[in-house]
């Protein structure tokens, strides 16, 4: 998502800024255009030449350097840059943005540039929350800056509290979404992911191996293109997706109620969940002790949530999966017309490196007018965004705005 961005990094002084050669290589791993600028203070705690090495551009420190003969530095900086971003932010450097003082060469291209500018604060507790570094915040804040809130934990001067950098994870995150074009803005997306767990007594159940991470990345991915997401999960142990709305849910029965209770308010729903076909008839009150002989529980068939989707979608778009070990396209087709949607991505469990639990996948997106669109492997991310595309094309062919049903 950040392949060919061109991202100006300011590194100020403080003890974070060697969490700086982390996020220079989440950014470089993502295929960015990274210069850095180093003040004179975060010289002290980590070398130009470490991030020159990880950046693969040279850093710039002097005010009064040259990137080219006639290139001043903080004029080509600033105009170089898709974004800026401060990390870690000090005190001080808040304060001067603020009061509009641009004494180096960090500052200086702050003020010269017109790309967005996101700050990530890191420092003591009590510098945080003093009335004064508030003030600053809140008044670039109002002026269009974008902040990452710091972390809550243990600070490099012993004490605990808010001030810690932010996660690198965490601002990748939100440099992606600012960098990330809003062109879902507007629709109310609701996605189902994980598995679900049908109990037969206490401490047993029936389940899949599906981890969710193709549901979380298509929530990610279109809360970032500016949708207004709801996600309805089983049982996962990925992070929430921030910004989304989150409905954990357990059981089939209970995705299906969340399902049928969101629906309305949502204008596309995307059904990546493995939801059980089967349930037990009966769920035991005590654990079923071991015995002699075959255990037998019986099933019963679990709600068909995208086929009761189907009935009552209107306008609304739906986007449903099928994995299949065998018969891939036919059986996915049938299953697509069966239901009533609008797209079904279809994958081969046979295929490596498609599937449950792998970062990646391998699928083919069917449409209803008979188009095929086949995917090589990629992450799901990528898969998610190739799905959402796709989905971005029927709202546009049908001319959907606003709300509908």
């Amino acid at each position: 998502m950040l392949k060919g961005k061109r991202i100006v990094v300011g590194v100020t002084g403080g003890i974070a800024a060697y969490k700086s050669a982390e996020l220079l290589r989440e950014f470089i791993r993502r295929e960015a255009d990274v210069r850095v600028i180093m003040t004179k203070n975060a010289a002290e705690f980590i070398t130009p030449l470490t991030l020159q090495t990880l950046s693969g551009n040279p850093v710039f420190c002097d005010m009064f350097s040259l990137i080219k003969e006639s290139e001043i530095a903080h004029i080509a900086l600033a105009e170089y840059g898709d974004m800026m971003l401060i990390a870690p932010a000090t005190a001080n450097v808040i304060g001067k943005i603020a009061s509009g003082i641009a004494d180096d060469l960090l500052t200086t291209t702050i003020m010269a540039t017109k790309a967005p500018v996101l700050l990530c604060p890191a420092m003591n507790t009590n510098m945080y929350t003093n009335v004064i570094v508030r003030e600053n915040i809140e008044k670039l804040t109002a002026r269009g800056y974008l902040f990452v809130e710091p972390a809550h934990g243990e600070l490099a001067c012993k004490s605990e509290g808010m001030g810690r950098l932010a996660e690198v994870s965490e601002i990748v995150e939100e440099v992606e979404s600012i960098l990330t074009v809003k062109d879902l803005k507007g629709e109310r997306i609701l996605v189902t992911a994980g598995p679900t767990r049908e109990p037969f007594d206490p401490v047993r159940y029936i389940t899949n191996y599906s981890s969710g991470k193709m549901g979380y990345a298509l929530a990610r991915i279109a809360e970032r293109r500016g949708a207004e997401v709801t996600l309805i999960s089983g049982p996962s142990s990925l992070p929430v997706p921030r910004g989304v709305k989150f409905i954990p849910i357990s059981s089939a029965v209970e995705m299906r109620d969340a399902v049928m209770e969101n629906l309305e308010a949502s204008t596309v729903i995307i059904k990546a969940a493995a939801v059980a076909d089967y349930r037990p008839v009966v769920c035991s009150n005590a654990k079923i002790k071991k015995q002699d002989g075959p255990l037998a529980i019986s099933l019963t068939r679990n709600p068909d949530i995208i086929s009761e989707i189907g009935k009552k979608k209107g306008e609304r778009i739906l986007v449903g999966f099928a994995m299949e070990s065998e018969n891939l396209i036919e059986n996915a087709k049938a299953k697509m017309l069966e239901k009533n949607m609008d797209l079904i991505i279809a994958n081969d469990l046979t295929e490596e490196g498609a599937g449950f639990q792998t970062d990646t996948n391998i699928v083919k997106i069917l449409s209803r007018n008979e188009e095929i669109e086949e995917l090589p492997l990629m992450n799901k991310a990528e898969v998610a965004n190739r799905i959402l595309d796709r989905v971005k094309e029927i709202i546009t062919r049908k001319g959907f705005k606003g709300s509908r049903g």
